[in-house]
This record gives C-alpha cells, sequence and structure tokens, in this order.
C-alpha cells in the first residue's frame, strides 16, 4: 500500500476514493501532539488536500477546541453564514444544522466571502450509526472534469449568490452579521463587495459576485471554488423548493446562485455539478475521536445522510483574500 514521503516521519495511508489516513497511536495528550506535528500535518493538507487523523481520541469539546488552536492558532468567526451553528467555544461551532436524511452536498465553505478560510478542522466525537461521512473532493479534479463550455463561462463571469433575509428560514441578520443595526449592515455590506436592498417590509435582499475558478495561494493549482451547487434552488429536495418558491416567491428564496450575468442556472447544470462531485468524492467513515483537517481552496467536503446521534464540531481558520476573489467592482445600495 502506497505511502506518502513528504513530512516524515508521519506515514500516511492512501487509498483509492478515501482520503489521505493519518494513523497515531494514542498520544495521551492529543493537543501537544498537534502541537509537536503542526508543521508535517499542514503540509500532509496541502499534499493531499485533506487529511485524517485517527487515533487521537478526541473526546469533548475543551480537548477539540485546544487541538484546533494548536494546529492552527487563532479560529475565525463566522460571518455570512447561511445558516445558524451553536458556538461550543470560541471559534468552535456545531456542524450545520440539516434534516439528518438530506445530503448536504459538495461546497467550500464560505467560498462566498472576500476572506475565506483555507483551512477547514472538524473533530467528531459520536460518529452516527450509518452514514454521515465528511466526504472530501478534490477541486482541480472536478474543474477537469467539467465540460469546458461551462467551466470557461463561469471563470469568465464569476457566479451570483443572491440572499433573502427572513427570520423563519436560514441565519438571520445577527447570525450572519453580528449585529441587527442597519448602518452596521451596510457597512459591512460596502466594505465585502456585497450589494443590497432593503425591501418595504424591512427584510434585507443581498447580492454578491465572486470567481468560480481560482488559482490556489501556495500550489498555484487552478480549482473549482465556489457553491454554485451547494446553494442553488435545484440542489434543495422537490418538496422544499416548491415550499420556498410558494411561500416566498421566486426572488424570495433564502439563497440562490446564478451566472454572473445574472441568468438563472438550470436545472440540469446543478445535476451535472453535482454528479461531477459525486465521481471524485472520496469518503472515510466517522469513528469517534477522528480528526479531520480539510485545505477548504483545494478540496470541497459535504456531510452525507446518517441516522442515529451525530456529532461533529467545526473551527475554520486562516483567512485568506484570494487575488482572484472576482468581487463586484463595487456594492452600493440601490
Amino acid at each position: 500500500m502506497p505511502f506518502s514521503s513528504l513530512a516524515a516521519p508521519l506515514e500516511v495511508e492512501l487509498r483509492p476514493h478515501r482520503p489521505a489516513l493519518l494513523h497515531v497511536d494514542s498520544p495521551g495528550d492529543a493537543p501537544n501532539w498537534a502541537g509537536e506535528h503542526r508543521e508535517a500535518l499542514r503540509a500532509l493538507v496541502t499534499e493531499h488536500g485533506a487529511l485524517l487523523v485517527r487515533g487521537l481520541g478526541l473526546r469533548d469539546a475543551d480537548q477539540v477546541s485546544a487541538v484546533f488552536a494548536r494546529i492552527t492558532g487563532e479560529l475565525m468567526p463566522e460571518r455570512e453564514a447561511f445558516a445558524p451553528r451553536e458556538v461550543i467555544a470560541p471559534g468552535v461551532c456545531s456542524a450545520t444544522p440539516w434534516p439528518a436524511n438530506q445530503p448536504m452536498c459538495m461546497h467550500h465553505e464560505l467560498s462566498y466571502t472576500l476572506d475565506v478560510p483555507s483551512l477547514m478542522l472538524f473533530a467528531c466525537l459520536t460518529a452516527a450509526t450509518e452514514g454521515g461521512a465528511t466526504a472530501v473532493a478534490d477541486a482541480e479534479e472536478v474543474l477537469d472534469a467539467l465540460p469546458a463550455s461551462l467551466t470557461e463561462r463561469f471563470e469568465r463571469e464569476g457566479w451570483l449568490l443572491t440572499r433573502s433575509y427572513n427570520d423563519e428560514i436560514g441565519a438571520s441578520l445577527a447570525e450572519s452579521f453580528g449585529t441587527e443595526d442597519r448602518e452596521e449592515i451596510e457597512r459591512y455590506c460596502r466594505a465585502h463587495a456585497i450589494e443590497f436592498t432593503w425591501r418595504p417590509d424591512g427584510s434585507l435582499y443581498t447580492e454578491q459576485r465572486r470567481s468560480a475558478v481560482v488559482r490556489h495561494p501556495v500550489t498555484g493549482r487552478r480549482c473549482w471554488f465556489n457553491q454554485i451547487a451547494f446553494l442553488n434552488e435545484w440542489t434543495l429536495s422537490p418538496e422544499v423548493r416548491e415550499y420556498l418558491v410558494d411561500m416566498y416567491g421566486e426572488d424570495g428564496v433564502p439563497f440562490n446562485t446564478r451566472y454572473g450575468d445574472g441568468t438563472p442556472i438550470g436545472e440540469e447544470v446543478v445535476e451535472l455539478l453535482n454528479s461531477t462531485y459525486e465521481a471524485h468524492t472520496r469518503r472515510e467513515p466517522w469513528q469517534a475521536g477522528d480528526l479531520l483537517l480539510v485545505d477548504n481552496i483545494s478540496t470541497a467536503h459535504s456531510r452525507e445522510p446518517f441516522d442515529g446521534e451525530r456529532q461533529v464540531l467545526v473551527g475554520m481558520a486562516e483567512p485568506h483574500r484570494l487575488a482572484d476573489g472576482c468581487p463586484t467592482p463595487e456594492a452600493s445600495e440601490r
């Protein structure tokens, strides 16, 4: 079985259709072990896109928080969240709430922000009885597998995220922006290239254009980096989509994606994106105590349906402003 030679003496197991796996003997002091091997772990994540560390025996939120901090230093607070998370410790949150019987398809976390987390950290305290893997996919492989005519259009135009905030579905204004104050929200939008409109009922509608293809800041690899499929209406189950359209109208669904010029994206395109991701998916079932590190720019991740209880904690770190982030030239109130 092949092993990586980078960052010895950590030997990584490489298997088809699975993420790189590092077995460690239970070190007793997991945070100390993580700190001692920080540089090797980060090198392995850059090399393989994702690294599953098995054997640390992570047991509780305090231990997870300490391990995250030793690997990456300061964790990022989440801004512009599309769904509320429970904050477990500073920078450590619960996984995004999502129905257990529905998948969260492949995406790059917060790819619609200007300062994106370049590193995602996941820790499993309780593994699902069945399913529930945090699967990964190589963004360069996905880009190469998609039709050139499609990727060239997205590379030329970027992609557009539209959001309609309401008090019933998705993250609230306070959960997304850290405040409900209109002036503060407007300042944030202007500073982060987000066009905004306050509707007559007081709700907020936003649009932001971002790049769909970027170069990795370390490796220079071209990556399919976005949430075009994940946040599109056609990824929702038919009954959920119909409910949202009936309740809020075509332009009022909580989030949706379009081509960069504002043209709607057809259902067949979203199906193609998701099927291409699936063809390049690597998955390994969680075991309690596992740690998963993901390069958020080179590697997409998903959450698969599951049965039973599942507790996975999440951290985001190492914010990076991509040189080719393709924001709107100037966000303004319309």
